[in-house]
């Protein structure tokens, strides 16, 4: 391969170069992603310890759903009318709070139980408060035409916590204790903070209304309007629900006498991901992003039935590892039609609703798998689920056939949307 081709398949960092903000928020994800996923595995890992019940690890999801859901959609609101920098750095602070509570309680002679639980439905809220933010923000700093390009970074940011926060996070607990492992989330939350403070304000727009049910209830009317956008939503819902079987992951490692594996069975997703997004330089250039949404859901939906039907660790986790690349994909295109094609004022509620597309389908594509795995056994409930994506992907696509045909470069919400961006503002208005 030539040195411009090899160059070309590199991810496209013009958003690093471009826009100083994105640069931030860039390096303050890397270090929030890792430090959250240390304390993501040591939380669940020391409510084993204390109680050595699975019924009291499983307890923890079903306290973190509710507070998502409800406060995911608040904050959607709330990123349309306040500074959505103010929320970004304030939630951060209160998440670095919520870690020192962990430290501070494991640090004790006999840790309590409760405020584990506590904690986990705090950061749920707050998490739910943050990501419309943060979201919304990434279309009002980056240019255009790099908006897949920084779609690819922040998966990049993301996968790389994914990767190292939890193998990082099991040799610290095993070797120095919870207590390390909550300080180094509290320290990367500090540099977080910190970092955050250097972005620019990020205004709401002169005539923003004020967060209501009824301004929640206009954002869903206006995703409901528009094809291409119920299509993203519908086609995450459904890939999560039919083929996310990451709760039976511990059943098949025993199946196939492979429980040394169980580890990097649930790494195998993020490091896919991780690979698309390091050769992700050709995706600047795609304008079908519908295209990518749904080819990507096919793909994660095929292999994980491949997975389901393979009785090779090995060829296992190279499925597992395909079905991430395909995840990144289809997220590639959706991040991408979002920004490309929200209005400014109705950004943070849209990012709201995404919120509950990446947390209710996982969360229910869990309960899924297990009762599948109950009643006809694991690896049938994985090839079925990967069926099962493969088919409802198909008939979402053929019921919102503009889904398929979006062109970023004829769409006319992303040509109103391009238009309004580089449309010259008044001296201290809010970017569009």
């Amino acid at each position: 391969m030539s040195r411009s081709r090899f160059a070309s398949v590199l991810p496209d960092l013009s958003p690093l170069r471009s826009s100083p903000d994105f640069r931030l928020l860039f390096y303050q994800g890397t270090v929030t992603f890792f430090g959250s996923f240390m304390a993501m595995i040591a939380l669940p890992l020391q409510i084993k310890h204390m109680t050595d019940s699975p019924l009291a690890v499983g307890a923890m999801g079903a306290v973190e759903l509710l507070p998502l859901v409800v406060f995911g959609l608040y904050g959607g609101a709330l990123a349309d009318a306040v500074d959505r920098r103010r929320m970004i750095l304030l939630t951060e602070a209160g998440l670095g709070v919520l870690a020192l509570v962990l430290l501070v309680n494991s640090a004790l002679p006999t840790p309590m139980l409760w405020p584990l639980y506590v904690v986990a439905a705090c950061v749920s809220a707050l998490t739910g408060l943050q990501r419309p933010a943060m979201d919304s923000l990434m279309a009002r700093i980056v240019p255009h035409d790099q908006l897949t390009a920084a779609a690819a970074l922040n998966g990049l940011r993301y996968q790389f916590g994914a990767i190292a926060g939890p193998a990082v996070a099991g040799l610290v607990v095993a070797y120095a204790g919870y207590a390390s492992a909550y300080a180094v989330t509290v320290a990367g939350f500090l540099v977080s903070v910190l970092l955050c403070l250097r972005l620019r304000p990020a205004p709401p727009a002169r005539d923003a209304e004020r967060p209501s049910l009824r301004g929640i209830a206009e954002g869903a009317r206006y995703a409901w309007s528009r094809p291409v956008l119920l299509g993203t939503y519908a086609v995450d819902l459904a890939a999560m629900f039919f083929a996310f079987p990451n709760a039976i992951f511990p059943f098949l490692a025993d199946e196939l006498d492979a429980v040394w594996a169980l580890g990097l069975m649930y790494a195998a997703g993020a490091v896919g991901s991780l690979v698309l997004g390091l050769t992700s330089g050709w995706a600047s250039r795609v304008r079908r992003h519908g295209l990518l949404v749904v080819c990507g859901a096919g793909v994660w939906g095929l292999a994980i039935a491949a997975a389901g039907w393979s009785g090779n660790i090995w060829l296992v986790l190279l499925c597992l590892a395909v079905a991430g690349a395909g995840d990144m994909l289809s997220g590639l295109g959706r991040a991408t039609i979002w920004n490309q094609t929200i209005p400014e004022e109705l950004r943070g509620r849209l990012a709201g609703i995404e919120v509950l597309s990446y947390t209710v389908g996982p969360q229910l594509g869990q309960v899924r798998a297990g009762t599948m795995a109950g009643w006809t056994g694991t690896r049938s409930a994985f090839w079925s689920g990967g069926l099962a994506c493969v088919a409802s992907v198909a008939v979402l696509a053929a019921l919102l056939p503009k889904l398929i045909s979006y062109d970023a470069d004829t769409d006319e919400d992303a040509l109103r949307r391009r238009a309004a961006k580089e449309e010259p503002q008044p001296s201290g208005a809010a970017t569009a």
